[in-house]
């Protein structure tokens, strides 16, 4: 041990009568439980994330256990702990309800036990639940140097589909007759046809959610010596909208474009 006097000046621990541990020069410890768990409380409850699916917030601490201790030596602080937390939450989206394909015909009924932190689910039906995504509305325009005939038959007519799309189709141009193209990627149910005017569909990706189907009319314009296409659809998901310009854009009217050049049609 240093004498009174020499090293650290901080040594102002000689022989007092007292004890004291001036400085908490000595090791010190000091139970931080509670107040850690109070803390976690306070922080945690109410934390929201948000995206562009929804929002979600954490509402309450279910489970806290573990330890935390603040100790002191030489008037270092030193920190100890070691926790276990399980956090309850909730969640809020927007948009459009998506029919859940499992409980398409059942009604959840939730029933909380006021002791315990457990859910009994019971069922019954008929009503259709379903998950809210957000969704936008896309409006295109394209000429056509071709008749509304020709435009209109590309559209209908298999042989042609699979020369531009450059894969099999599966197409029942009819009201409600189905169709399938680029592989299968793309799938829907053609619900309106006026010949060489409009078609309206059920039309979704297969990277879409489940059951999930946009709204896709096509108006065919005649103009001078050209056709004016004009692509409204609604209920597009906010994640897919880019996807789906570059799909019409790129791999419908481009590639449409590409046939009519190499492959004139007749009227």
């Amino acid at each position: 041990m240093a004498k009174w006097g020499q090293g650290d000046p901080r040594w102002i621990v000689e022989e007092r009568e007292d004890g004291t541990n001036v400085n908490n020069w000595h090791w010190t410890e000091r139970d931080a439980t509670s107040w850690s768990k109070g803390k976690f409380q306070e922080l945690l409850v109410g934390i929201v994330v948000e995206n562009d699916t929804g929002r979600g917030e954490i509402s309450e601490l279910k489970q806290v256990e573990g330890e935390a201790s603040c100790s002191s030596r030489k008037g270092k602080l030193i920190f100890f702990y070691e926790w276990y937390i399980k956090l309850g939450w909730k969640e809020f989206t927007t948009g459009m309800i998506l029919p859940a394909k499992a409980m398409a015909t059942q009604e959840l009924t939730v029933k909380r036990k006021p002791s315990e932190n457990t859910l009994q689910v019971q069922a019954s039906s008929p009503v259709a639940l379903g998950v809210r995504i957000p969704t936008v509305a896309l409006h295109m325009m394209e000429l056509f140097d071709t008749t509304v005939e020709q435009l209109y038959s590309i559209f209908t007519v298999k042989d042609l589909v699979q020369k531009f799309s450059k894969s099999t189709a599966v197409l029942e141009a009819e009201k409600g007759g189905k169709f399938q193209m680029f592989d299968g990627n793309i799938t829907g149910e053609y619900l309106e046809l006026l010949t060489n005017k409009k078609i309206v569909m059920k039309w979704r990706c297969k990277n879409w959610p489940e059951e999930h189907y946009a709204t896709v009319a096509l108006n065919f314009v005649p103009t001078l010596g050209q056709t004016e296409l004009q692509l409204d659809c609604k209920g597009v998901p906010v994640c897919k909208e880019e996807n789906m310009k570059f799909c019409w854009q790129k791999q419908h009217f481009e590639e449409i474009k590409g046939l009519l050049q190499l492959t004139p049609l007749n009227g």
